[in-house]
């Protein structure tokens, strides 16, 4: 089992970055490919980035190539989520998900095993 928390969200400017992290406990870090989420209020969840176990294979949808960039550090057992250009759009709850095995290349919801609790992120205009 793994245990995901978020942090890093909070109120920014449009325009501006924010990183948001994801440390991970409980499993072998390095067995997990791991993705990020968004859901905004009244909106089904989004997913915005995955990364491969290894961190050598990354997945963005159209939406956000460019803006937002996925890493982690399998020695630290944490996945960033660097968030640059920033716009009122981009405000939600983000979430980091784990699900086992190397491939990043899944982007449901329903791919991923375990959750963290979200972390607010803000963007006003």
């Amino acid at each position: 089992q793994v245990q995901l928390v978020e942090s890093g969200g909070g109120l920014v400017q449009a325009g501006g970055s924010l990183r948001l992290s994801c440390a991970a406990s409980g499993d072998t870090f390095s067995n997990y490919a791991m993705g990020w989420f968004r859901q905004a209020p009244g909106k089904e969840r989004e997913f915005v980035a995955s990364i491969s176990a290894s961190g050598r294979n990354t997945k963005y949808p159209d939406s956000v190539r460019g803006r937002l960039a996925i890493s982690r550090d399998n020695t630290k057992n944490t996945v960033y989520l660097q968030m640059n250009s920033l716009t009122p759009e981009d405000t939600a709850v983000y979430y980091c998900a784990s699900r086992s095995g190397s491939s990043p290349y899944y982007a449901a919801p329903t791919d991923y095993d375990y959750w963290g609790q979200g972390t607010q992120v803000t963007v006003s205009s």
